[in-house]
């Protein structure tokens, strides 16, 4: 038996507080489909804590659910989605956009984020009507190689949104990590001005399921119930996600979830540096990245999960370490202590 698992940040069933939310409402009857008073409180308390009064939110189970179902709203049958190659969307969702009827289009990025340059070329590329027409930007915050954008990038993105006509969609499945770490200078109202749709994760820190799905333009509210129906996505026990979202928001449990397991992997990062392991990346957020020799990685699989990232060389490959919202300092001690020994 192996001693832990750094494969990922939803290994948990969930956090306690979040566990007993739903245990005190489990003899309740409510309304079905995400119209009972739970979900209505929690997206009361979201559109408060994001300063966006006006904004739709729905619940949805999962990443790629929201993904498929938000990006394919946005999209006419001859529009694209622009993200970069490392992309959720692009690379861990099965084609479930493409299956949608919608091409994705890549950029290279840079440290896992899109920049404004390659929007401007991936636009210039698409010239006419025998190309698909790029209309949705697709980001990720935290990224998939555990980097935040800033403000000023952020920013910049969304302007140039703005004057290209595109939709901007900010894909928010770690969105308490980015917000909590250290080096994030984005505020949830500055966050939820400089897109069109973005989602609060809940699945990947400390809910047993579930995101939160924030439409802030007012052309894209519309019927939007007929597309979540439509796509599968819509829950009849959706009172089950809304008890969820209700309890981490109504006070900052959401967000000091994610500045715990920041902190806990800044010191796994800090650590392993001091002993001389080589980063894939600098991670800002709960996921970091190393690069071994793969028959030391062959024996630290052996004590421990986590997942093997890519072939750096023929000799050496990088490897993920996740941090969760419940992960117990004393099992990143024994983690490091083995690395050490290796």
């Amino acid at each position: 038996m192996k001693k832990y698992s750094f494969m990922n940040d939803y290994s948990e069933i969930g956090h306690p507080r979040v566990l007993q939310a739903l245990l005190d409402a489990c003899k309740e009857q409510n309304k079905g489909y995400g119209l009972d008073k739970h979900s209505e409180n929690a997206a009361s308390l979201i559109k408060k804590k994001f300063s966006c009064p006006q904004a739709d939110v729905h619940f949805l189970s999962g990443g790629t659910q929201t993904n498929m179902v938000g990006i394919s709203y946005m999209l006419r049958p001859y529009e694209a989605v622009l993200c970069v190659g490392t992309g959720h969307i692009n690379v861990h969702e099965t084609g479930a956009i493409e299956a949608s009827g919608h091409k994705i289009f890549t950029v290279k990025g840079r440290e896992g984020k899109i920049t404004c340059e390659e929007i401007i070329s991936a636009l210039r590329y698409h010239v006419d009507e025998h190309m698909v027409k790029i209309k949705t930007v697709y980001i990720s915050n935290s990224t998939e190689c555990g980097t935040i954008y800033s403000q000023k990038e952020l920013k910049d993105i969304y302007d140039l949104c703005q004057k290209e006509g595109l939709y901007l969609f900010i894909d928010g499945a770690r969105l308490s990590s980015a917000l909590g770490s250290k080096d994030n200078d984005i505020s949830c109202p500055f966050l939820a001005s400089h897109c069109d749709m973005f989602y609060i994760g809940g699945t990947k820190i400390g809910l047993t399921s579930g995101e939160a799905l924030v439409i802030v333009n007012e052309s894209l509210k519309k019927d939007f119930r007929y597309q979540i129906k439509n796509k599968g996505a819509m829950l009849a026990k959706g009172f089950v996600l809304g008890v969820q979202f209700e309890e981490v928001f109504k006070d900052d449990l959401y967000f000091k979830m994610g500045e715990y397991e920041n902190s806990l992997a800044s010191y796994l990062q800090e650590e392993l540096v001091k002993s001389g392991i080589k980063l894939a990346n600098v991670s800002q957020t709960n996921q970091i990245f190393v690069i071994m020799e793969k028959t030391k990685i062959a024996k630290l699989n052996e004590l421990y999960d986590f997942e093997k990232w890519a072939d750096i060389d023929e000799n050496h490959s990088s490897i993920r370490f996740v941090i969760s919202f419940a992960t117990p300092k004393e099992k990143v001690d024994e983690l490091i202590q083995d690395i050490k020994n290796l």
